[in-house]
């Protein structure tokens, strides 16, 4: 029996709230990895920001490959992995970029809390990864569960 998802599964697994971990390829180093946040709707690119001076933003701007997995924290575990080009790197804007992933990950009131108190800190770029190659496994496959 495969554990793999349908398409349709791992795409509706990615666009689900997950915090996501990426990893970039540093040279001279083994990979960056970090958690970050993110959107992504199915069929689409994998959206994140962060600051463009921080070390993720500086590997991004070169353009690379990147790979950002999902998981779930309960049993039966599922995950999705997924890697790609990075399609674009630009400035975010606060209202377009910003603040629909503060509030997709803390909500209205503290998304809105959090953006205006980051606001004048660090400038962020807005990211864009397209999804090539796919990895799921879902266990609950496995034991035949929903």
């Amino acid at each position: 029996m495969s554990l793999s998802m349908s398409r349709k599964e791992r795409e509706g697994f990615l666009a689900a709230l997950h915090v996501g971990v990426l990893s970039l390829a540093e040279p001279g180093r083994g990979p960056l990895t970090a958690p970050i946040w993110y959107l992504y709707e199915p069929g689409g690119e994998v959206v994140i920001v962060t600051g463009r001076d921080s070390r993720k933003g500086r590997l991004l701007a070169a353009k690379p490959r990147a790979s950002l997995c999902v998981q779930s924290e309960a049993p039966p575990y599922k995950y999705v992995s997924v890697e790609g080009p990075v399609r674009s790197v630009g400035p975010a804007d606060r209202e377009r970029d910003v603040r629909p992933l503060a509030h997709r990950y803390l909500g209205s009131e503290l998304g809105d809390r959090y953006v205006e108190a980051t606001a004048g800190g660090e400038e962020s770029v807005v990211v864009r990864i397209r999804p090539e190659r796919w990895l799921t496994v879902d266990y609950a496959k496995e034991w035949q569960l929903p």
